[in-house]
């Protein structure tokens, strides 16, 4: 018998921020019956199968157009394909129809989801032990365990702190940021947002201090009604200091898992060669995934296509739910706590509140409520470095029904009001 011993493996396999991912995505699986809070998934509720045939004929028409024969159209869906991906040219077009980003589609490489685009990124980046990450915390999961995997060190940059100062203090210690991780828009798991002043003074320090900026963005285009977008760090950026991270797992289809990352910095090599870093990255993704499914990417292409490119247009009634939604989050918890005891963030779009409460919230209290409760929700413990107990929990709006989110409400007061002493 070939008997493995855990502590012979790497160690991020016992690390904190690989068992909140596997934990927060299979919670649900364990509890059928609870209404969830806690999933960050799109709404299901304009899944069509019809949409998936459609899509991928508008791609091979698309294909057609460009001058590919039967067999190449064939080729090109069926078999391996480019390594940075086969609808990078789409993926510009709606960078530069959305968000008024403006790149090489050669800049871009397609991913198998988000998730992959910032593995290739950090795994370029970190390229000695001095190296460290900077992260907006509280920080998005998946972007700590994928740091995790590479022994990428993550430096927190709460709220409080500023940026500047972190990057001195650490490279006094003889550490080198390398990047500072930021989601501008509707984070996850906070909710909040950067407004333009606050962007613009990021990407000073970002300039001043030599250092790289990664845009995560899976929920900008959903602002609640009657608030302006804010252009991206991407779109405000003259010196290609943004590495921009994208995913269609909210705005396109989550089951294609395709992402992508734009960049478009330049890589000096020996000899004088000139690089795009998104080759550079392409040569670490033939050796990870070869290439991203091409099937997923012709569906996701043919969604482009029938919205001439605009994923705005394309999450018009996705956006109208997330906003409804997110409102009724907030005003039921104003109606069921009205003393000041317990308090919550007012997002202006996104799909996360997060509430605050006078005692400790970890996973036990999370099996508890699952159990007894019949409500889950996500502990923000999961989004936080050290054992430091943190007395909040992230509620989710993008994938209930109003009348599930009301029930979910009344079962989560119920719990609160059985912890408060």
């Amino acid at each position: 018998m070939a008997d493995l011993e855990l502590t012979e493996l790497h160690g991020s396999l016992t690390d904190r921020a690989l068992n909140s991912m596997n934990f927060l995505n299979e919670v649900s699986h364990h509890y059928p019956d609870a209404i969830s809070l806690a999933a960050g998934r799109p709404t299901e509720e304009y899944f069509a199968l019809e949409d998936l045939h459609r899509y991928l004929e508008l791609f091979a028409d698309h294909l057609r157009s460009k001058g590919y024969d039967e067999s190449a159209v064939r080729r090109t869906i069926f078999q391996y394909g480019r390594t940075k991906g086969i609808i990078h040219d789409l993926v510009a077009r709606n960078l530069a129809v959305d968000e008024d980003i403006h790149v090489d589609p050669e800049a871009i490489v397609v991913t198998v989801g988000c998730q992959e685009a910032m593995v290739l990124t950090l795994r370029a980046l970190r390229s000695g032990p001095d190296d460290v990450l900077l992260a907006i915390s509280p920080t998005y999961v998946g972007i700590t365990g994928a740091a995790r995997l590479l022994d990428f060190p993550v430096l927190p940059v709460t709220e409080d702190d500023d940026l500047a100062a972190v990057v001195k203090a650490a490279r006094a210690d003889g550490l080198r940021p390398r990047a500072c991780y930021v989601m501008p828009d509707f984070a996850n798991p906070s909710g909040l947002s950067l407004d333009v002043d606050a962007r613009r003074r990021l990407l000073e320090v970002a300039a001043e201090q030599e250092l790289l900026l990664l845009e995560d963005n899976p929920y900008g285009l959903f602002p609640a009604w009657g608030v302006a977008r804010v252009p991206t760090l991407k779109a405000l950026d003259t010196e290609r200091r943004v590495i921009y991270l994208g995913s269609f797992a909210k705005t396109g289809l989550p089951g294609a898992r395709v992402g992508y990352v734009v960049a478009d910095q330049t890589v000096a090599a020996p000899g004088g060669s000139i690089n795009l870093l998104a080759d550079e990255l392409s040569k670490l993704k033939s050796m990870l995934t070869v290439n991203t499914s091409p099937v997923a990417q012709a569906v996701i292409g043919g969604k482009l296509l029938a919205h001439d490119c605009s994923l705005v247009a394309a999450n018009r009634r996705e956006r109208a739910v997330y906003a409804a939604n997110l409102r009724a989050i907030t005003d039921g918890l104003a109606a069921r706590f009205p003393g000041g005891e317990i308090t919550w963030t007012v997002p202006s779009g996104g799909f996360f509140v997060v509430v605050t409460v006078p005692f400790p919230v970890d996973d036990v209290l999370l099996e508890r409520s699952a159990h007894e409760y019949g409500v889950l929700w996500t502990p923000m413990s999961h989004f936080y470095e050290g054992d430091t107990p943190i007395h909040a929990l992230r509620l989710s709006c993008s994938a209930v029904t109003p009348v599930q989110i009301d029930a979910a409400l009344n079962r989560l007061a119920a719990l609160i009001a059985d912890q408060l002493p």
